[in-house]
């Protein structure tokens, strides 16, 4: 009979423990869906794009930046992951500005495909490059870049996949889910 109240008691912990935590069970209905899925292809679609003889142009580049408002040459991986979500069906995020791409309404806790990813660079003090989650194994996240190389800049050349380790990443944002409940 001891043993049953222990195991009923354990459930219940565990059961009302959950329910504390309702954005959990809320980012778990938006995992690997359809849409985030979408948003996967859209940035895959764009893997070879690269600039002009001049650095942050280029036709494609200048077609980023022209999305979210900027002439070229101009930094443009925010502009990058503004434009993908955009092929995707999405009307935002749409901005140029990296750290934009990170309001604490779209703050999620975890890397998964379609989430967008922000390094924080300390010498800017800021969140300066960002990307998509393509994939993430173990403490892995492969992503797709633009304004990035195979070297890991953030002034790069091109759109190119990357594998960055999870502690690498400052924050991800979720702009696929609606009314995101604040972490």
């Amino acid at each position: 009979m001891a043993t049953i109240r222990i195991l009923l008691g354990i459930f219940c912990i565990v059961t009302l423990g959950s329910s504390r935590h309702p954005e959990r069970n809320y980012l778990r209905r938006y995992a690997n869906n359809e849409t985030d899925q979408r948003i996967v292809a859209a940035a895959r679609t764009e893997i070879g794009t690269r600039e002009g003889d001049v650095p942050n142009t280029g036709p494609k580049v200048s077609q980023y930046l022209r999305y979210v408002g900027i002439k070229t040459p101009a930094p443009w991986c925010a502009a990058f992951v503004s434009y993908v979500f955009k092929q995707a069906g999405y009307p935002a995020p749409r901005t140029a500005w990296s750290p934009d791409l990170f309001p604490a309404k779209r703050l999620v806790g975890e890397a998964r495909p379609g989430v967008v990813f922000g390094i924080y660079f300390s010498s800017l003090k800021r969140i300066a490059h960002c990307g998509i989650v393509e994939e993430v194994k173990g403490s892995w996240v492969f992503s797709v870049e633009g304004n990035t190389n195979t070297d890991g800049s953030r002034e790069g050349n091109g759109v190119h996949r990357r594998v960055r380790h999870v502690r690498s990443i400052y924050r991800f944002a979720n702009w696929s889910a609606p009314n995101l409940p604040k972490l």
